[in-house]
Order: structure tokens, then C-alpha cells, then sequence
């Protein structure tokens, strides 16, 4: 099972992985661990992360970045018409209605949803991680913004879906990095103690988020978060990019954003100004060679004019941070510590704001880029069966105030109950109980507009199907359960019926599936109706899916005025006995903006196709680079290391031909089928393969006689001491010898023949012998010779009553020679 973690940036993208018992953060095929986050389109292929991002001065107009904010937005939405005026790229319409990116790609004009680009992005992360642990990857832990709508996750949840992940949990920018803050600490209070209090500030490329954390020894607690999506690195690159527009346009009369990739070039060289003023506070030039209309443009800014600049960007770093304090109540002195994060953190003005704020110096024990998605990855290490993990809960919190809204039974018209206020627990479910004779919707929105992001304040509509009236025609009790899940979706779960079925008296009530126990609790407020009464139950589930209790409450009387009685209440006499069961009932689930599943099966199958296109691609390009390679390779060796191994004429005749393909891949050649590319290959090594085997037989010629040289001395030894009667060889049999000999002979013979011819051949001409036959040589000769040379001596037997072991024998001790002989020698008395 994969442990994987993806910080699925606006401006770049990390991936963790769990190995080698801790976390690691992994590198890209560029050995880089930053990925950014640009999906390029071609005529044959796409480019995604690095590659991609090469492409955005030439091919601008297809290449994509930024496109995480439009994450389930419709066209029309204000956010995204104004945004537009600042992209290269160009925003359509979808038939749905949801923003799409229209590109050129295979030749044709293609629009793809921001699902489909950000799963291309999630699928080269993917193959990042695969890279890395070599194995598949499925399970994965996404991160997003804290302030991301239901929409906006679903939208991302899709995504991974296209991608071929099953993502175990979308996990909020800033809760990631809690974790990665916690999960080490070992001096936590204990879970009895007053917890520890700790800020984490994450100003990111694209947003900024701010969480109080509540630590103890084994769990985390997030008390509140609070944001402002309009404050990030891309904001103060903005406001780099307009100046310069305005300086150049008096100074230069250019029109920057007149030009696509006049204004890419721009931005690039405005976001490396931002971070060298990060570092000096002095004057820093910025010039563009060739800007527009072949006008080369240089100007000139210090950090002080660049925060006067900023000035109204950087007032607003304080909002969120009175937010958070006034939402958990807290005294400036309750906090332990602030903890900054995020790529655009390193600006010093955004980092004296937030110090002077809380009066405390800032902490950055985290990575300011990694930290979130090593917290993703712990995060599934933790939900992961394959790795053992410190325990260590995670209670996160609600961004927005929920709200139901149905129609009511009694034709009072609407009527609405908040569900799940700003900061209630996450992931929780409760159970709603209502009282109806046939199906009924329930509208989930959103409460609060002044602190939603977001145009739509709807989440969806749900349909509780098949409900009908009791057999007494009165209202059925149903149950419907709501919930946040670990994603921060809302969601009604399911819904079931309880039947209630009085039996006579004295006779035992039948068994049922399942006995309702649970303690109704009625809301106070608009929700009563005046007959249909409503009550709700509040549970949390926790990480293993037990249910538990959490709220309880007095009961209230009903909208006919009437005392509702406890289920634990017995029965009055001579009253029949009531047992109750409960009926499953369909929920029809329609939320803002998601996929209907044909289209992400589309989808799905789309992103499988253009894998495989991008992997043809590659290997046609690898095809047509072999072939340019060894058009460069050879033409240089011709005359060098191989002219001595050629003939005039046919290095003319192979130069000429290494000069004409070279023509043709820069005319013809340019756009052909992998299988041409692989003919001209062989094509060219047909010629020239010959000339590269006698230079390399040269090389390896001489090692190889010298190989076969010493082993020939060797066996020559041999046989000299084998005469001289050495008593090492007395054992051996001298018709092997002289068979041993005859073949050394012969070998000696064959080697010096080769060598005198090899010597006397020209180097044009393919050698007299090749290194295989030396070799072949060799191993014969040590086939026949070795089992003759190492042959071991034979053993000498002694009386069973004179063997002993490294002792005494018969009053003696004996030691045996190499020759075999035993001597014996007489032992002190």
C-alpha cells in the first residue's frame, strides 16, 4: 500500500513519501523536489511540471498555470471573468456551465475542464512518487485550502479520480502542517493538562491561511481558522507586473499586455525581483533583452518602494489574524508560539506585520515548502494498515456555518436549521429526525455570504426517497443522517424509516434488524413545525467509524403541545407492546457543480488515451534523438578516433551521408513515424558500425593477447616444475601432463600466428582475429588445462588403530607432508 502525500500548490507541487522509517520528500525526473504546477499542450503531446513550464515563453497561449482557483467556478462567475484580463491562456464556457481552458491540442481546438488539467498534474505527481518507490501508487493524501467550498473540494476529489488515485483524505493546507508540527513533539502536555496553544501562518503563492491549534501528548484540535484568498505571492506580483506596465508604456511606449508572451516574460522577472528584495534592501535592476518589438527595457526598484507599493496588500495581513483571536477568545500571551510557512513567508514587511501583531518572534522550525505535504504524507501514513505510526488524532473544524432548508409538512412554507456552525468539529455526523408521508428535499447552503469566497452559496440538494405514511396514515418517523466527512464535504450519508408495530398484549414482539435506542433531542428555535415535529441527535464519528455521543439535551414539547415520551419510558398497563425496525431508504444526492459519473468516466478514459499519446510521443522523439545523436557522434569521430580505421573513399561516402540526414531531420525529418526514424538508424550504422567495431576491437585487442599471455606462462610454470619432479605434482598422471602441454603449445602457437598477421594488417580492413576468439581461446585452454593443474593430491589412509585427530598416535604424533607421506616423530615421555 502506497503512503503518499501531494501538496497540490497553485504555483508548484511537492510530493512525500513514507519510507525508510520517516518521511521524505521526494525529487522529479530533473532531481529537483519542486514541481511546478503548468500543463503545456502540443500538436502531438502534452508536457506537464518542469517541461511544461519551458514552454510558456514559446507556447504560451496553450501552456496553463494557476488554474487550481478555478476549481468548481462557473464561467460566469465574477472571480473568474476577472481574472481572465490577466491570463495568456484563454477561459471557455463548458456545456455545464463550469469554466474551461481552451487550447490547441493534436492540431484541434480542445476544451478541458479544470478537473482534467489538474488531474494531467496529479498523474505526472504520480509518476513522480511511482519514480521513488518503485511501485504503483494509489493511495494518496491531497492537500487544499482551509477556504475551498464543498464545489471546490469535489472538484479536486474528481480530479484525483481521473488521475487513478484514491485519495484517503483531502486535508486543509494548514492542518497538514499542524501535523507535520506535532506528530514530533515530545514535551506535549498530557491530554489531562491545559493544551498548548499555537499559531500557524501559511502565506502561499496564492492565499493566505491562518489556524489555532490546540496541541496535547497524542492529538491535535483545530480551534479556528480564518484566510483572505486575495493575499498571496501572486498578488504582489500583480502589483510588480501593472507598475512596470504603466513605467515601460511612458518610458518605452509598449503595451505589454498587448503581447502574450511580452507579459510572461514579465511576470518571470518580476517574481525574481520579489525575492531578491526579499534578501536586499537595496536598488535592483530588472532588464528584458528583446521585450517587444526587438526594444530591449530596463528599470530599477528597492524594497522600500516595493512595500510603499504594497501598501494596501500588506494592511490587510491583520484581518485574519483578529479573526482567529476573536473566534477562540484568546489573549495574546495564551499563545505558545507562531509558526510561518508558505513561499511568498519570506517577505520581510508580511513577517514584521505578524511579529509586531502577536509581539513574539516568528517561528519557522518547518520547511517553509515542504511543510504541507510531508503532513499530508504523515496523514496517510496514519490511515495506511502498512505503516505503524505514532497515535495521533486530528480533529479539524467546519471553514463555513452549514445550513438545511426543506419545505414544510404543514404549509408554513421554508423552514431552515443551522447544522454545522463556523469551527464545529470535522469530520461529524448527526442525525436528523423528521416526520412525513411521502418523499421530501433537503437544501444544504451555505449561511453566511460576507465570510464565503464564493459566489454560490449553495452546496447541493438531497431526496429522501420512498417515505410513506405509517399504516394508520399518520407520519412516518424518519431518520436522516448528515454529515462533514474527512474531506470537508457535507453529505447526507443515508436515511432510513422507523416503523413502529404494536403487538397484543402478552405476546412477545418479533425480532427486528435493527432497534433504534437513540435519545432524540428536538432543536430549539424556527425548526419546530406545527405538526410534523423535528428532532435532531448529534454524533461525531471518529477516525475507525465508531459512533459516540456527544450532545444531549432536554426534551421539549412538540408543535401540538403535547409532552414527547422517552423511548426508555415503559409502557402503561394494558397497553399493547410497541417494537420498532428500520427501513433503508435511497437518497438522491445532487451537489453544486459535480460531475455526473458518465462524464468522469469520460474523463477517465480521456486521461488514459493522452498517457498513452504522450508515451508514443516519447518514444517517436526518443527514435528521432537516437538519430541525431549518432549523426553528431560519428561525424566527429570520423576525424578523430576513427580515421585511422577507414578508408578515404568511404569516409567521404559516409560523411556525405551523415550531412544529407542531417539535412533531412531538419526538413522532412522533422515530424515523421517512429518506425522511419528507427529505419535511417540502422540505415546509418550499416556503414558506420563496421568502422566503430575495428576501433573497438583495437581497444580491447592488446588486453585480451595480454589476458591469454599470462595464462599461457602460468600453464607453462606448471609444467616446467612437473618435470623438474616437484613432489607438489608427483600425484598427477604424465599422460595429462603431456596433454596439457601439447595444448599449451598449441595455444602459444595460435596466439603469436594472430599477432604477426594482426600486426601486418592495415587498421582499415576488418582485423585477422577479433577479441571473440581470443576469448573463446582462453576459455578453452583453461577448460583443458585447469582440472589438471588443480588436481588434488590423494588422501593417505593410516591403520584404524593408528588415526587419530591432531593427537597422539601410538605414543607418537604425526604430521603429513604435501607429498602425502606421513612422518612420524617420537613424542617426549
Amino acid at each position: 500500500m502506497s503512503v503518499v502525500g501531494f501538496d497540490l500548490g497553485f504555483q508548484s507541487c511537492y510530493v512525500a513519501v513514507a519510507r525508510g522509517g520517516g518521511i521524505e520528500t521526494v525529487a522529479n525526473e530533473y532531481s529537483d523536489r519542486c514541481t511546478p504546477s503548468f500543463v503545456s499542450f502540443g500538436q502531438r503531446n502534452r508536457l506537464i511540471g518542469a517541461a511544461a513550464k519551458s514552454q510558456v515563453v514559446t507556447n504560451c497561449q496553450n501552456t496553463v498555470q494557476g488554474f487550481k482557483r478555478f476549481h468548481g467556478r462557473a464561467f460566469a462567475d465574477p472571480y473568474v471573468q476577472s481574472a481572465k484580463s490577466n491570463l495568456v491562456y484563454n477561459l471557455a464556457q463548458m456545456s455545464s456551465g463550469v469554466t474551461g481552458i481552451k487550447v490547441m491540442y493534436m492540431e484541434e481546438e480542445r476544451v478541458f475542464s479544470i478537473e482534467q488539467v489538474t488531474g494531467m498534474l496529479l498523474t505526472k505527481l504520480k509518476e513522480t512518487a511511482e519514480s521513488a518507490l518503485k511501485k504503483p501508487v494509489a493511495d494518496c493524501v491531497i492537500s487544499v485550502p482551509s477556504f475551498f467550498t464543498d464545489a471546490e473540494r469535489s472538484s479536486v476529489m474528481d480530479a484525483a479520480q481521473i488521475a487513478g488515485l484514491n485519495c484517503l483524505r483531502l486535508m486543509n493546507d494548514t492542518t497538514a502542517v499542524t501535523l507535520a508540527y506535532g506528530i514530533y513533539k515530545q514535551d506535549l502536555p498530557a491530554p489531562e493538562e491545559k493544551p498548548r496553544i499555537v499559531v500557524f501562518v501559511d502565506v502561499g503563492h496564492s492565499g493566505y491561511q491562518v489556524s489555532v491549534c490546540a496541541f496535547n501528548k497524542g492529538k491535535l484540535k483545530i480551534l479556528a481558522t480564518a484566510f483572505d484568498p486575495e493575499l498571496g505571492g501572486k498578488d504582489f506580483d500583480d502589483i510588480l507586473v501593472k507598475h512596470f506596465c504603466e513605467e515601460f508604456s511612458k518610458k518605452y511606449k509598449l503595451d505589454a499586455r498587448s503581447k502574450p508572451r511580452a507579459l510572461v516574460r514579465l511576470y518571470q522577472e518580476c517574481e525574481k525581483l520579489k525575492k531578491l528584495m526579499s534578501a536586499n534592501s537595496s536598488d535592483l535592476p530588472l532588464g528584458i533583452e528583446c521585450f517587444m518589438n526587438d526594444i530591449d527595457v530596463s528599470s530599477k526598484l528597492n524594497r522600500g518602494q516595493f512595500e510603499e507599493m504594497c501598501a494596501g496588500l500588506l494592511a490587510k495581513v491583520e484581518g485574519p489574524l483578529c479573526s482567529v483571536m476573536e473566534q477562540t477568545k484568546m489573549k495574546k500571551e495564551d499563545i505558545y508560539a507562531v509558526e510561518i510557512v508558505g513561499g511568498a513567508s519570506r517577505i520581510p514587511a508580511i513577517k514584521e506585520r505578524i511579529a509586531k501583531f502577536f509581539g513574539k518572534e516568528l517561528n519557522t522550525t518547518l520547511n517553509a515548502d515542504e511543510a504541507v505535504a510531508r503532513g499530508c504524507a504523515l496523514q496517510c501514513a496514519i490511515l495506511s494498515p502498512a505503516f505503524k505510526v505514532r497515535e495521533f488524532s486530528i480533529t479539524d473544524v467546519v471553514p463555513y456555518s452549514i445550513s438545511l432548508k426543506w419545505n414544510s409538512a404543514a404549509d408554513d412554507g421554508l423552514n431552515d436549521c443551522e447544522v454545522f456552525p463556523k469551527n464545529h468539529a470535522a469530520p461529524f455526523s448527526k442525525v436528523l429526525t423528521f416526520y412525513r408521508k411521502e418523499p421530501f428535499t433537503l437544501d444544504a447552503y451555505y449561511n453566511n455570504l460576507k465570510e464565503l469566497p464564493y459566489p454560490n452559496s449553495s452546496i447541493g440538494q438531497f431526496l429522501i426517497q420512498n417515505v410513506v405514511p405509517q399504516e394508520s396514515g399518520e407520519c412516518a418517523k424518519v431518520k436522516v443522517k448528515v454529515r462533514v466527512n474527512v474531506h470537508g464535504v457535507f453529505s447526507v450519508s443515508n436515511a432510513s424509516l422507523v416503523e413502529t408495530v404494536k403487538t397484543p398484549e402478552g405476546e412477545e414482539p418479533m425480532e427486528t434488524d435493527q432497534t433504534v435506542k437513540e435519545e432524540e433531542v428536538s432543536q430549539p428555535g424556527s425548526m419546530m413545525e406545527s405538526f410534523p415535529c423535528f428532532f435532531i441527535s448529534l454524533f461525531q464519528t471518529s477516525e475507525h467509524g465508531k459512533q459516540e455521543k456527544t450532545e444531549n439535551g432536554k426534551q421539549e414539547k412538540s408543535g401540538d403541545g403535547k409532552q414527547e415520551k422517552k423511548n426508555d419510558q415503559p409502557p402503561q398497563a394494558k397497553k399493547p407492546k410497541v417494537k420498532t425496525k428500520t427501513v433503508e431508504l435511497p437518497v438522491q444526492n445532487n451537489l453544486h457543480w459535480q460531475l455526473p459519473t458518465d462524464v468522469l468516466n469520460m474523463f477517465v478514459e480521456n486521461e488514459g488515451k493522452m498517457i498513452m499519446q504522450d508515451k508514443l510521443e516519447k518514444e517517436r522523439n526518443d527514435a528521432k534523438n537516437n538519430v541525431e545523436e549518432y549523426v553528431y557522434e560519428m561525424r566527429d569521430k570520423l576525424h578523430g578516433i576513427l580515421e585511422k580505421f577507414v578508408n578515404e573513399a568511404d569516409r567521404d561516402a559516409f560523411s556525405l551521408k551523415l550531412e544529407d540526414t542531417e539535412t533531412w531531420l531538419y526538413e522532412e525529418g522533422e515530424d515523421q513515424q517512429k518506425q522511419v526514424y528507427i529505419d535511417k538508424l540502422a540505415e546509418l550504422k550499416k556503414m558506420g558500425q563496421p568502422v566503430l567495431d575495428r576501433y573497438m576491437e583495437s581497444e580491447i585487442r592488446p588486453k585480451a593477447f595480454e589476458e591469454l599471455g599470462r595464462q599461457i606462462q602460468v600453464y607453462m610454470k606448471f609444467i616446467e616444475a612437473y618435470k623438474t619432479k616437484d613432489e607438489q605434482y608427483n600425484h598427477l598422471d604424465e599422460l595429462e601432463v603431456t596433454r596439457v602441454e601439447k595444448q599449451v603449445n598449441d595455444a602459444m602457437a595460435w596466439m603469436n600466428n594472430k599477432m604477426n598477421q594482426q600486426n601486418s594488417q592495415d587498421l582499415t580492413l576488418d582485423p585477422v582475429v577479433k577479441v571473440q576468439e581470443i576469448q573463446a581461446t582462453a576459455k578453452e585452454l583453461y577448460s583443458a588445462c585447469n582440472p589438471v593443474v588443480s588436481k588434488p593430491k590423494p588422501k593417505v589412509e593410516l591403520p584404524k588403530d593408528e588415526k587419530t585427530e591432531n593427537g597422539p598416535v601410538n605414543g607418537h604424533q604425526g604430521t603429513e607432508n604435501q607429498s602425502g607421506r606421513c612422518h612420524i616423530r617420537s613424542s617426549p615421555t
